[in-house]
């Protein structure tokens, strides 16, 4: 039997439905990401066929499609609940990953990352908005950065360990990594179902913030999210900087890993071993967040952070491979960094009784749209031979939006918005430790 105080499990200080809302989180988004197939679906969609030209065509479907998608399900999250939402997800991310099983196609890859969009973009927002206001709601927010770290470095972790046995399970048989990506979703549902109803949301009743109105309640909070980024410069701020982040790993750590691990001379062979050496980084940065020091506040860090990310990929253009890997490990673990406490900042800055899922589905199309403008000028460079180049024109422009944000954050209106909401700005007078990482407590109690 567990000991109780006050309602809370001892020694945690997180009351016992909070510990269920962060366990069911950690396993949700462990087994909601976990795609077997990451690692193999080039070489298999060679396999089945399909030429170089309709794989990237595909991908590139799938990020124009991933921006579409969030504008409606950030909407249907607070329209449903988000734990509706999760559930949603999890269902489509299963029949998803069902597809290149029925059907190993053009077409049957096609609707897989079609629906692999639809399935992230309904969980892209809802999930990280459920655990905010659950823990809110059991005024233990002060575990949010932590658990949401922690999910992060679980998730990663379940990658390292499972991804070297895609090869042997694929030899055995075939579609394996598509079957166990498919029964991995199957958990992520039954995590999700599992997940306890929010007290005063409505979530869970299918009705979510008086849901069952219709098309005129969607549009209500479109307009909402949208004054809510017009009329906030330091949101909007905030989503911006996060762009960097999100791009540049993104395009590392998929589109430029191998041809950086190639073009210094790395075999084929070596790079599961390096990208498992990236993950183990990642996911111990991503598990610590409270390892950053306090004399600087978070949305300064975010920026440090993203810095690091831009002069490691500019370093690589020197570096053996052996210097070459440790970059590439450096800048994943600026990356684990990073993500928690972005995502910390922008649910900070999202106004009370705003509607959070569609507000993160905002940011999240930001995100990815910049992200698609990216690899198309990722694939112009590499086919003209420029990836150094490409190195160093990202860190550059990386470094220029930085310093344009930091004058703008540094702004008068800024500052006051950001002292009214209780957040520090990074401002050098507001480097001093403290109170750079602390709950926003008055404005909780207002709540």
């Amino acid at each position: 039997m567990r000991a109780r105080t006050g309602g809370r499990a001892a020694g945690t200080g997180l009351t016992l439905t909070a510990r269920r809302i962060i366990r069911l989180n950690y396993g949700f988004q462990l087994l909601f990401n976990l795609l077997w197939w990451m690692p193999v679906f080039y070489a298999y969609q060679k396999a089945a066929g399909l030429s170089d030209g309709q794989i990237f065509g595909i991908q590139s479907i799938y990020y124009v499609a991933f921006c579409l998608f969030e504008i409606p399900t950030g909407l249907i999250a607070d329209r449903i609940g988000t734990r509706n939402c999760l559930r949603a997800g999890a269902v489509v991310m299963t029949a998803a990953n069902l597809a290149p099983v029925v059907s190993a196609s053009y077409a049957g890859f096609l609707v897989h990352f079609l629906a692999i969009a639809a399935g992230r973009s309904l969980t892209s927002g809802a999930a990280s908005a459920y655990l905010y206001d659950g823990l809110r709601a059991e005024k233990c927010d002060e575990h949010y950065l932590r658990a949401e770290g922690t999910a992060r470095a679980l998730g990663l972790v379940a990658k390292v360990v499972c991804w070297p046995l895609v090869g042997p399970l694929m030899a055995v048989a075939h579609p394996a990594p598509y079957v166990l990506s498919a029964a991995s979703a199957a958990g992520s549902l039954a995590c999700a179902v599992a997940l306890p109803r929010l007290a005063g949301t409505g979530d869970g009743t299918g009705g979510g913030r008086g849901g069952g109105r219709g098309g005129g309640a969607f549009l209500r909070d479109a307009g909402t999210a949208l004054r809510c980024v017009a009329s906030s410069p330091w949101l909007a701020l905030l989503m911006v900087q996060g762009v960097a982040v999100f791009t540049l790993s993104r395009i590392c750590q998929v589109n430029l890993f191998q041809p950086i691990l190639l073009d210094h001379g790395i075999a084929e062979a070596s790079h599961g071993s390096v990208m498992a050496a990236m993950t183990v980084a990642e996911a111990v940065a991503s598990a610590r967040p409270q390892w950053l020091s306090r004399r600087l506040p978070p949305v300064a860090w975010v920026s440090v952070l993203s810095l690091a990310l831009a002069g490691s990929l500019a370093a690589m253009t020197f570096g053996g491979p052996w210097a070459v890997v440790a970059l590439l490990c450096l800048f994943a673990a600026a990356t684990g960094f990073a993500y928690p406490v972005q995502r910390k900042l922008v649910n900070d800055a999202v106004p009370a009784h705003a509607p959070r899922a569609t507000l993160l589905s905002v940011e999240s199309i930001v995100d990815r749209a910049v992200c698609a403008l990216a690899a198309i000028a990722v694939g112009a460079y590499l086919a003209a031979g420029r990836l150094d180049a490409l190195l160093w024109h990202s860190a550059l422009a990386t470094a220029v939006l930085l310093g344009v944000l930091q004058l703008l954050l540094r702004s008068g209106a800024v500052r006051r918005e950001s002292a009214g909401r209780g957040v520090r700005p990074a401002g050098p007078e507001e480097t001093r430790a403290g109170t750079a990482d602390r709950p926003d407590t008055a404005r909780n109690r207002a709540r």
